[in-house]
């Protein structure tokens, strides 16, 4: 891929072009919002930054990416020459067909559209022309980072275009994993919605606070499964026990109601979050900034020793 177009410059989207320039494509950014789109550079510096001062690339590879990455005012002027197309716009199936109707229009008809989505199912968002073209690549924040990719194909996904997005992204270095059907939500992100309707549950019933979960997987859960895995955790556990405990019904998963009492509560008073400064904990006055470059230093010492320690296996 020689020119890339990403569509959508906030939280992922900017992200997704740093991956993108970092890994030799020359890049076009949009946003629909200029003041978004104005901000891009920033942040993207401040991640490259980052990943120089964590060992993870040089000064001049920063450098290098940093300038193959290029601001466009208009989806026709980013999309014009793109031979792979990013959507990273927000999550509303009606705002996506707009974008993908826009991109149909201007787009050369061999680019390869790629959505970013979570959730949605794209493709019948998508006009009949590009179809065969268009494929989901979903990534986890931060990118730049987190080297999961999910990679799934539509109804009417030519075979050689997945085939040359799981390429391009092993070619960077990342971990893509090539679903044969749309599986909404993959499997993470599948795996994090039954975490977290467990966790609100145990604090809408007050079983236990956001403190006490995040200290039992701290101190119970995480090491194991940075380094086995969930199913190989298993296996160290032993079969037969997973068995009498299925066996026992003594857990039954919360039924997801589409509510949380804590997560309205904390909305209406405003804790959205890291980037209102509060949320379930307060972060004071600490810039976002600082807080997102302390988890992204945390986040490439923790990969570089699990590195070490699982031989690169995932």
């Amino acid at each position: 891929m020689k020119e890339v177009a990403v569509i959508g410059a906030g939280t992922m989207g900017h992200a997704l072009a740093l991956v993108h320039a970092l890994g030799g494509c020359r890049v076009m950014l949009h946003d629909a919002a200029a003041e978004v789109l104005a901000r891009a550079p920033t942040l993207i510096a401040a991640a490259s930054h980052t990943l120089c001062e964590a060992g993870t690339i040089s000064t001049d590879e920063a450098e290098a990416a940093r300038n193959r990455v290029l601001l466009a005012d208009t989806i026709e002027q980013a999309v014009a020459n793109a031979d792979l197309i990013v959507e990273a716009v927000v999550e509303k199936a009606e705002v996506k067909r707009t974008v993908f109707g826009h991109i149909d229009r201007f787009a050369p008809a061999s680019a390869i559209l790629a959505s970013n989505t979570s959730y949605l199912d794209i493709f019948p968002l998508i006009p009949a022309a590009r179809q065969k073209n268009a494929a989901i690549a979903h990534w986890y924040s931060p990118p730049y980072i987190v080297d999961l990719v999910d990679i799934a194909p539509g109804p009417s996904t030519a075979r050689e275009v997945i085939a040359t997005l799981h390429a391009l992204y092993e070619g960077f270095g990342k971990a893509p994993l090539v679903f044969d059907r749309l599986v909404p939500g993959y499997v993470a992100n599948r795996l994090q919605a039954a975490l977290n309707l467990e966790c609100l549950r145990m604090i809408d019933e007050g079983w236990a606070s956001a403190e006490d979960i995040d200290f039992s997987i701290r101190h119970g859960l995480v090491d194991r499964l940075a380094l086995l895995g969930h199913m190989r955790k298993m296996d160290y556990t032993g079969l037969e026990m997973i068995s009498n405990g299925l066996a026992a019904r003594t857990y039954q998963p919360p039924e997801n109601a589409g509510y949380s009492a804590v997560l309205a509560r904390l909305i209406e008073e405003g804790r959205t979050g890291v980037r209102a400064g509060k949320g379930f904990y307060d972060y004071g006055d600490e810039p976002v900034e600082d807080l997102l470059h302390r988890r992204d230093l945390g986040l490439l010492q923790l990969k570089k020793m699990l590195s070490k320690t699982t031989g690169g296996q995932g």
